[in-house]
């Protein structure tokens, strides 16, 4: 049979090519760019998405959303929804708790005037979580140290009504909300930071108001449940100094905070970047206790999420903190709630792979990412070192997403910027993250969104390669000669994602013979950014700008019955 080649340039890299300076707010969209934009709408009927896999612990608070885009009211139903749960059917949140370990499988409908949706999900009752990458927004990239209560709402209403039907359900404080005296200028110290009688820190009531009374973030996270979304926060490894200096009762034990912390002149005792806290032995049952006593405040406070800094690697020290690891994620297994734990930062140690697989849901394959190409192109490399080192409910994480405004208060990245990234890069980084698959977790202000930054964070079938229930990571199959490099991530329908990234300064032209993925004939072959088939060939064919790339699905063409 002759081959046929496809003669059109890439439909998603056609006109990028231009887009070579810094993207800012408000600058005008190109024509394939304005496609882009158009392709992220879902239309009115209602369609769902997000995760179709989720995982709880038994016997703990239950709570999902389900994720639908379409015109509101939405009514929603399901049938053989597991016992022990229940669904609002005027918000779509589900709720309850799934006593005995299993899987739980059910169908999930939604309806409005413009028509009936429905999923199959399943439920894994049992000890692993994030069975498919956490999606959410953190406050670190703009806000630093000093993000206010006012502000995590503010950002959480934009993320319930433009987001979490999509699938994006996680609120994250980022560090240091215990400091009464931060407020992103400043250089971080002690002096601001608030604890209670066993030494365990407390959100900041000039910044958390509703923490006041000693009811912590209770309040804040339960708002964020009332919206269908999760809350999360960022901790410290450790011990707050303070707790150490007044030798404070540990909650739930006879120990105190002396004999939990790591003593003087241990290399590991102090953190090379922030003086909030002394390192814990949790070799010893001190050290043991103080995580058991952290865990179950936060479980007390309704949390979901724990992002630990400090823990994976040091930073500079390069230290792998095994025992603190294991003690924090035993005090949250045993905390009573199904809280998702994160590490941070890195880049974390490939051969701990096995470690973080048992103890861990998420690690950082890098050091805090920043909005330059340099950081981008290195994230390949790392994602490519942890090929094979990954599985649902355990991910390699390549940090925040730095897009949009970023930086408003955060004293240690300046200055206040719209992202420097390029709309190609911007779309590559939201390729490979999908592809790898890496948690999606949003650094920039919410509110100030434009249409462009909005579509790369709403392409439903881009965030579908990441949220696939199989969880496999994807490939670097590069082959020898090819100027472009190509990553392969197998999906559970069958199918597979295919990355093409150009990580060189000039445009490169693909052509790429499918046969060399064992497809026969001629596969079925669709642009996810722009949602639109391809032309049926035998070799894929397209020029790629600097930095830029394409994102596909391809499968198997069904032969026709005669």
């Amino acid at each position: 049979m002759k081959t046929t080649i496809i003669t059109s340039i890439s439909l998603l890299a056609a006109t990028l090519v231009a887009a070579a300076a810094p993207t800012s707010l408000n600058t005008n969209l190109n024509e394939r760019e304005q496609q882009l934009v158009a392709a992220a709408q879902t239309g009115p009927a209602p369609q769902f998405h997000g995760a179709a896999i989720i995982g709880v612990r038994p016997g703990t608070p239950f709570q999902q959303a389900l994720a639908v885009t379409g015109d509101r009211p939405l009514a929603f139903s399901a049938k053989k929804l597991p016992w022990g749960l229940k669904l609002n059917a005027q918000t779509g949140i589900l709720t309850g708790s799934v006593k005995k370990a299993g899987e739980y499988h059910f169908k999930a409908l939604a309806k409005n005037a413009a028509g009936t949706a429905e999923m199959a999900i399943t439920i894994v009752c049992g000890d692993t979580l994030a069975l498919t990458p956490p999606l959410g927004w953190n406050s670190y990239d703009n806000y630093g140290d000093a993000v206010t209560e006012a502000e995590t709402l503010a950002n959480a209403e934009w993320m319930q009504a433009n987001l979490q039907p999509l699938g994006w359900d996680i609120v994250v404080v980022d560090f240091r909300w215990y400091d009464a005296k931060a407020d992103g200028k400043r250089v971080q110290d002690s002096e601001g930071v608030q604890i209670d009688g066993f030494g365990r820190c407390l959100p900041a009531g000039n910044r958390f108001p509703s923490a006041a009374n000693g009811a912590g973030f209770k309040p804040l996270a339960d708002k964020l449940h009332a919206m269908g979304l999760k809350f999360g926060i960022h901790i410290m490894r450790g011990i707050p100094r303070q707790a150490v200096a007044q030798n404070l009762p540990i909650a739930g034990s006879t120990f105190t905070a002396v004999q939990a912390a790591l003593p003087e002149g241990d290399t590991n005792r102090t953190c090379v970047w922030n003086r909030d806290m002394f390192g814990v032995d949790a070799t010893t049952g001190a050290g043991k206790a103080w995580y058991a006593s952290i865990a179950s405040q936060y479980a007390a406070w309704g949390v979901d999420y724990i992002k630990c800094d400090d823990i994976g690697d040091m930073f500079r020290g390069r230290y792998y903190s095994i025992d603190e690891i294991e003690a924090l994620a035993t005090g949250l297994k045993n905390s009573g709630r199904s809280i998702i734990l994160s590490l941070s930062p890195g880049p974390t140690p490939v051969n701990s792979s096995e470690h973080l697989k048992q103890y861990a849901n998420l690690w950082r394959v890098s050091n805090d990412f920043w909005d330059n190409w340099r950081s981008l192109d290195h994230n390949f490399n790392l994602f490519a070192e942890w090929q094979g080192n990954g599985a649902p409910g355990h991910w390699p994480d390549g940090d925040m997403i730095p897009f949009g405004r970023i930086c408003e208060r955060n004293c240690d990245v300046r200055p206040d910027r719209w992202t420097r990234f390029t709309r190609n890069e911007q779309l590559t980084l939201m390729s490979l993250w999908s592809l790898a698959p890496s948690p999606l977790m949003l650094g920039m202000s919410l509110p100030d969104n434009d249409a462009w930054t909005t579509a790369l964070l709403t392409s439903p079938e881009v965030l579908a390669v990441d949220q696939d229930a199989l969880g496999r990571q994807a490939r670097r199959m590069t082959s020898d000669g090819e100027i472009a490099e190509m990553w392969v991530k197998e999906l559970a329908d069958g199918s597979r994602a295919v990355g093409f990234f150009n990580r060189t300064n000039q445009p490169v032209t693909v052509n790429y013979p499918w046969q060399r993925l064992g497809l026969a004939a001629l596969p079925v072959v669709r642009d996810l950014w722009l949602r639109q088939d391809l032309e049926p060939a035998a070799v894929f064919t397209a020029r790629i700008p600097s930095h830029g790339c394409v994102l596909l699905k391809v499968r198997q063409r069904q032969a026709q019955v005669r």
